[in-house]
């Protein structure tokens, strides 16, 4: 399996992409400007240059995907900023998931970002799988406590592919 993860350089992302790299499977991160390029590789994760701005700069990174992870939940910047981010921009990528490898879609719905960003992007999920019948799962847990969160990432990426994962002895 292949997972892109759009928002995924931060450290609970890196988390994610190691226990899915562990596993045999392939990630590919964007990053917007590629500060995290070296963590992004040193774990063995693909960094693709992009950004969720503007989707072209990621429309081609979808290529081989089984799982498209939105991980901004705790994007920072200007509500005009991030407004796009959980609506038209979101919108339009999910669009473009259709003719796609894609299976299905994670959206980080939990974090610092104003709620109703949030729902908004929740909606935008909902609609493209009533119209287009993408699947889709939620983050909910905390994105400040890094073990909670990577275990619900993926219990939510497994729950897509119908997986039974083996849990780690705590």
């Amino acid at each position: 399996m292949r997972v892109l993860m759009i928002g995924g350089g931060s450290e609970r992302g890196l988390a994610l992409a190691s226990s899915l790299i562990a596993e045999g499977h392939a990630v590919r991160i964007v990053s917007r400007d590629g500060h995290r390029r070296e963590a992004i590789e040193g774990i063995g994760a693909e960094c693709w240059p992009g950004t969720p701005d503007v989707v072209g700069t990621i429309r081609y990174a979808l290529e081989n995907v089984t799982v498209l992870c939105w991980l901004l939940g705790t994007a920072t910047g200007e509500p005009e900023d991030l407004e796009p981010l959980f609506g038209s921009r979101l919108k339009m990528l999910l669009e473009k998931t259709t003719d796609t490898t894609v299976r299905g879609v994670v959206f980080e719905a939990a974090g610092t970002v104003d709620q109703a960003l949030l729902a908004c992007g929740e909606h935008e999920v909902r609609w493209a799988f009533e119209h287009n019948e993408i699947p889709y799962a939620w983050i909910h847990a905390d994105p400040a406590d890094t073990q909670t969160w990577v275990a619900a990432a993926r219990d939510a990426i497994d729950s897509l592919l119908g997986a039974v994962r083996a849990t780690p002895e705590r």
